[in-house]
């Protein structure tokens, strides 16, 4: 046993460097890089031991993760002079370069190691060599291969080349001068500088400087631009977000994480991510339930309503989409179906069209849909003329609603923004004969006797107002009080004759309540008086 795991040591000793190398495998596939070998081809480099360092080339190129927009490799030798074995731009692929450097020929002069670092830094590392531009950012890295002392300075040029941004690996085999090494090497210098005692054993350089390769910052030499943290990984600089950040597709920007899209939030109306977490929100005007995802809305009794909507020249285009924002708000707090509340749509200017009728949408999602699509058809403000349309078509069983007979309410909602171009007290007073509950809202120039003359009565809770169209929002909450049948003008779905035997009891009931909490308050009202009086006369 012992025999033959000595004939298997020795079996690998004898295989040429390159091949130990590419059984030792890359350590990992660097990121874009700029790499040139610098290789000493003096006289004093046996052509046995050159052959070495041939083949280290070759294996250590194999090990290389080589490509245009990977690392590219370019290879320099020098003596007495400096010669270009083939630049940066010259291969993209690794049998080009092991071809090339095979065909290496060495120099045999002297050892001007300071002329070749100043040619690898104003030559090969060129954008004409093929290096890529600074303002990448892509790490230049330089290899230094000698075998002695040089012939000429090299500290000074060095240090110029490593403030140019060139990162200096000095590897030094037999006979280097080690003080040569560390002037030329980047700092730390235990992490730049190589001594290897022959040419026989410069393959553990290879797999040491693999392993340095892997450990390259990317993230210092590279323009990486991340928003949060930029790592260094084997493959280049990646950007990483904070937690609760994820990654844009242009790899640097973050943006807080939409839990939203990735969660089944159940959110009835909108979901809005905030952090680690998310909450629901509810249209203007409706409240979050209990259950902290639906939203409050008319869910008892039924109503027929229908709106009017001013599409005059005054209201203009942009306004008019406000408009169209206000009512699919207003559809927001409905419980919109065939058995709840049923919407209808009136646009008028010089004259009256139906969007849509009562009877036609059975959801709120359809209402919605059906509004947006309204287009704008400018001109005059016949309101007298809409009014009439509304009292004569709209609340009609041909256009949907339900018949009387079943006591369904019937509001119908005015939206203007002006003076009406017509008479409206005729229609106005018709449409509350028929029973219809008339809201009014108003916005601009809209003329508040108008807005009071279409209004049911108390005009209090029948009028809004706005001074704008950006600030109609507000009325919202109001109408929503005064529409929804729970909280407004009728609670229920049947209405009752105020003649009838239960009304009058009720009616009687609440009078003889107000009285006798007026009596007490009087009472309470006189004693305290009396007190007063008493306090009076006591002082004097």
């Amino acid at each position: 046993m012992r025999g033959l795991l000595c004939w298997l040591v020795l079996l690998f000793l004898l295989q040429p460097w390159e091949s130990q190398l590419q059984l030792a495998g890359p350590r990992c596939h660097t990121g874009p890089l700029d790499l040139v070998f610098v290789i000493d081809s003096s006289r004093s480099v046996r052509p046995f031991e050159f052959e070495t360092m041939r083949q280290f080339l070759v294996g250590l190129v194999r090990g290389l993760n080589v490509g245009p927009n990977a690392t590219r490799v370019g290879v320099i030798q020098y003596s007495s002079q400096v010669q270009s074995v083939f630049p940066l731009r010259a291969f993209s692929r690794r049998e080009d370069m092991e071809r090339a450097i095979r065909d290496l020929v060495p120099l045999a002069q002297g050892t001007m190691t300071g002329l070749a670092i100043q040619y690898a830094m104003n030559v090969a590392f060129s954008v004409a060599e093929g290096a890529r531009p600074p303002e990448e950012r892509v790490p230049r890295v330089a290899v230094i291969v000698t075998d002695g002392r040089p012939q000429d300075r090299v500290a000074e040029v060095a240090a110029q080349a490593r403030a140019r941004g060139i990162e200096i690996y000095a590897v030094g085999v037999q006979r280097a001068d080690v003080g040569s090494l560390r002037a030329m090497a980047s700092p730390p210098l235990d992490e730049h500088v190589f001594l290897v005692e022959s040419f026989d054993v410069i393959q553990e350089f290879g797999l040491q400087f693999q392993s340095r390769l892997c450990a390259i910052d990317y993230c210092s030499f590279s323009n990486h631009s991340c928003q949060h943290e930029c790592v260094s990984t084997p493959g280049g600089p990646r950007c990483h977000c904070r937690e609760g950040h994820d990654l844009q597709p242009d790899g640097r920007s973050c943006q807080v994480r939409d839990l939203c899209n990735g969660v089944d939030h159940g959110c009835e109306f909108q979901c809005v991510s905030e952090g680690l977490s998310y909450r629901c929100l509810c249209p203007e005007g409706r409240q979050l339930q209990a259950d902290g995802k639906s939203c409050d809305r008319c869910r008892e009794g039924h109503v027929d309503l229908v709106l009017l909507v001013d599409g005059s020249k005054s209201v203009r285009p942009q306004n008019f989409e406000l408009v169209k924002r206000f009512v699919n708000q207003i559809v927001d707090f409905l419980d919109v179906s065939p058995e709840g509340t049923r919407v209808g749509l009136v646009q008028f200017s010089s004259r009256v069209r139906t969007e849509f009728p009562l009877g036609r949408y059975g959801t709120a999602a359809e209402v919605k849909q059906a509004v947006l699509a309204v287009e704008y058809m400018e001109r005059g403000t016949m309101t007298g003329l809409a009014l009439r349309h509304m009292v004569e078509h709209s609340f009609s069983e041909a256009q949907g609603a339900r018949p009387r007979a079943l006591n369904v309410p019937r509001v119908g909602l005015v939206f203007t923004d002006g003076r009406s171009q017509d008479d409206i007290s005729v229609w106005a007073a018709r449409a509350k004969e028929e029973g219809i509950v008339m809201y009014a809202v108003g916005v601009g120039k809209a003329v508040e006797a108008e807005l009071r003359e279409i209004a049911s009565e108390p005009a209090e809770l029948h009028v809004s107002y706005a001074p704008d169209f950006g600030t109609m929002t507000h009325l919202l909450q109001n109408l929503r009080g005064s529409i929804c049948p729970e909280e407004g003008i009728s609670a229920g779905t049947e209405l009752r004759s105020p003649c009838e035997c239960e009304s009058l009891v009720e009616f009687q009931g609440r009078t003889l309540g107000a009285l006798e909490s007026l009596t007490l308050n009087l009472a309470q009202l006189t004693a305290r008086l009396e007190d007063l009086e008493n306090q009076l006369a006591n002082q004097k």
